[in-house]
């Protein structure tokens, strides 16, 4: 007998769960925590982030995490439903958005290191917009600042499940000022992972 699938989680989670006896723990999770919108709460929490976390994988199932930051609230929230965020030029590889284009499942984890140490996962399915293409639909979408830099895309996210990351092991970061010039003893971005150099630890 095939058992009805819940509203919210995967059927690998809900096989699990039944292996491993967490069905009612999980059950009280979905039913408390998970939401098929942003509340008003998420979406104040979602303005005062400066960074987020990207997951997406492409039709083969092959998955890429990335990284996204900007100045607070530049993912911009649309709608309870809808959030949109700019890809600016990056080293033209285009791996999140390129993933997007096969397979349009996109997660984003935002974390709040700094004050009350708490995440929220937002899942949903991604399109992507040229800039002047999104702002004749939205035109409240945020202006970057920085001059001459404008988004090649725009990510477009229709809200499908919104939850929690509990605070327990999330560490608390200062920020520190960002560099005014550039370090002498730092290779450059294209060498740092591929030639050899003496370890400053």
């Amino acid at each position: 007998m095939t058992l009805p699938q819940p509203p919210f989680g995967s059927a690998g989670e809900h096989q699990l769960q039944q292996q491993l006896g967490t069905a009612d723990r999980a059950a009280r999770f979905y039913d408390q925590q998970v939401r098929p919108h942003l509340t008003a709460e998420m979406q104040e929490f979602i303005g005062r982030q400066a960074m987020v976390f990207l997951a997406t994988a492409d039709s083969h199932g092959e998955c890429d995490a990335s990284f996204r930051a900007g100045p607070p609230g530049f993912v911009h929230v649309i709608d309870d439903r809808t959030l949109a965020y700019p890809e600016f030029r990056g080293n033209g590889v285009l791996a999140s958005a390129g993933n997007m284009i096969e397979n349009p499942h996109l997660g984003m984890l935002f974390v709040d290191f700094t004050h009350h140490h708490v995440g929220l996962h937002v899942n949903g399915v991604a399109h992507l917009y040229r800039d002047q293409d999104l702002r004749s639909i939205h035109p409240g979408l945020p202006t970057d600042t920085v001059p001459g830099r404008s988004p090649e895309l725009w990510v477009h996210l229709t809200v499908e499940e919104a939850y929690i990351h509990c605070s327990k092991y999330i560490p608390h970061l200062v920020p520190a000022p960002r560099p005014t010039g550039r370090d002498a003893a730092r290779p450059q971005d294209s060498d740092y992972f591929t030639k050899p150099r003496t370890a400053h630890w």
